[in-house]
């Protein structure tokens, strides 16, 4: 599984070497583009297939994806499952109906959030925060690459498991 996903990722150009900054602020060596792979069907296919496999549908009632790059994993797994998905807006807009989950979802549904790439888990944290204020019961976040940088034992903290489809150390060979 984790070999063809390190394929699929290298062969679109998504594992990308030079001096970054992250979204939580770190220095990096690496950056990984997920965007890279949600843009490009078949990289996006194999992922929804990957998270659809360790997915036991009977304990997901909803998927969430975060505005903007897990919203094409949310789209593309709910596709592959039949299970309806939110999104959750990083901000209010000062228009429309400013809510902060779009789709429906009610309280008590159990929902699966979906990351692209979990260094710090700040973005997961925030999304799993903003499900529980409106009443959903996560327990799980499934995300594309784990870096291992802590963002499980944030989650952990929460009482909420990280499920990774590849490690970064698995991707960079360490």
């Amino acid at each position: 599984m984790s070999d063809e996903l390190k394929k699929a990722l290298v062969g679109c150009g998504a594992i990308l070497y030079g001096d970054f900054t992250l979204a939580s602020g770190k220095k990096s060596r690496y950056y990984i583009d997920i965007k890279k792979a949600t843009t490009d069907p078949k990289v996006l296919g194999l992922v929804a297939d990957l998270m659809a496999e360790g997915l036991d549908r009977g304990q997901v009632q909803r998927i969430a994806g975060v505005a903007l790059g897990s919203v094409p994993l949310a789209v593309a797994l709910s596709l592959r499952t039949g299970i309806p998905f939110v999104m959750v807006r990083k901000e209010k807009k000062d228009h429309g109906t400013s809510k902060l989950i779009e789709g429906e979802m009610r309280a008590g549904e159990r929902v699966l959030v979906v990351e692209d790439v979990i260094t710090s888990a700040g973005s997961a944290v925030y999304a799993v925060e903003t499900l529980r204020q409106a009443g959903a019961v996560v327990t799980t976040v499934l995300s594309v690459v784990d870096r291992e940088e802590g963002g499980k034992d944030a989650l952990k903290g929460m009482g909420v498991e990280l499920r990774a489809l590849i490690t970064a150390g698995k991707i960079l060979g360490n």
